[in-house]
């Protein structure tokens, strides 16, 4: 069980929750916790959530997003409190995370609330003082959408909104923001994309067509439980 240090308003339908996990081994940056929830009559539901904080940050941080006829997340958005507890597994997965071993350029590629495992890897790059170049390609729906959008601007981070017009990038993330905002391919970096099925295949797609290695290419998908 986890205890809840702090819940943050990030958006109107997204909050962070500060969590203390007892003997908290570590996680590495892209992992992803599963949060449990059991009712009163013993009723169970199990969701998976991105850690969206660095492994050097004092709290472990989950991002979550409210979806209105969910199971999970309207309890863990409207109800939890600091002090409550929450039951967790993990740290969980191996594929899709970023040491500085690995490496880059690294290109990170985010639609909606999958930019929340990549906060972390930034955070972690930031954190380990690295020089390998990193950057954010971030596609919400409009600004009011947007997920630590002041934090994420002292990155190199680029922006683009799918339904609102304003003075950035609109539209999609396809082939020709893809080709701007890209590290040469001479360069052979390490692309993370994360986001809906529907946005992390077509990225994947686009970014083969341009050239970049599959191998080079790694993926987090997510979609309705």
């Amino acid at each position: 069980m986890a205890r809840v240090a702090d819940v943050v308003s990030e958006t109107a339908r997204a909050k962070s929750l500060l969590l203390d996990p007892p003997d908290w081994a570590g996680h590495l940056a892209g992992q992803h916790v599963d949060v449990r929830l059991t009712a009163d009559d013993g009723y169970q539901a199990q969701r998976s959530y991105s850690i969206a904080s660095a492994p050097e940050d004092e709290h472990l941080q989950l991002t979550i997003e409210r979806i209105e006829d969910g199971e999970v997340s309207p309890y863990l958005t409207d109800d939890l409190h600091p002090g409550d507890e929450l039951e967790l597994r993990g740290p969980i997965g191996g594929y899709f995370v970023w040491r500085e071993s690995l490496g880059g350029p690294v290109l990170l590629v985010a639609g909606g609330s999958g930019v929340v495992p990549l906060r972390a890897i930034l955070r972690h790059h930031r954190a380990a003082k690295s020089d390998i170049p990193v950057r954010l390609v971030y596609s919400a729906r409009t600004q009011a959408d947007l997920l630590y959008r002041e934090e994420l601007e002292s990155f190199d981070t680029v922006i683009t909104l799918t339904r609102e017009e304003w003075s950035g990038h609109t539209g999609r993330v396809g082939r020709d923001l893809l080709e701007e905002a890209a590290w040469p391919l001479a360069d052979h970096p390490l692309v993370y994309v994360c986001g809906p099925t529907g946005f992390v295949e077509g990225v994947a797609d686009a970014l083969v067509a341009i050239g970049h290695a599959a191998n080079r290419i790694r993926t987090e998908r997510f979609g309705p439980a």
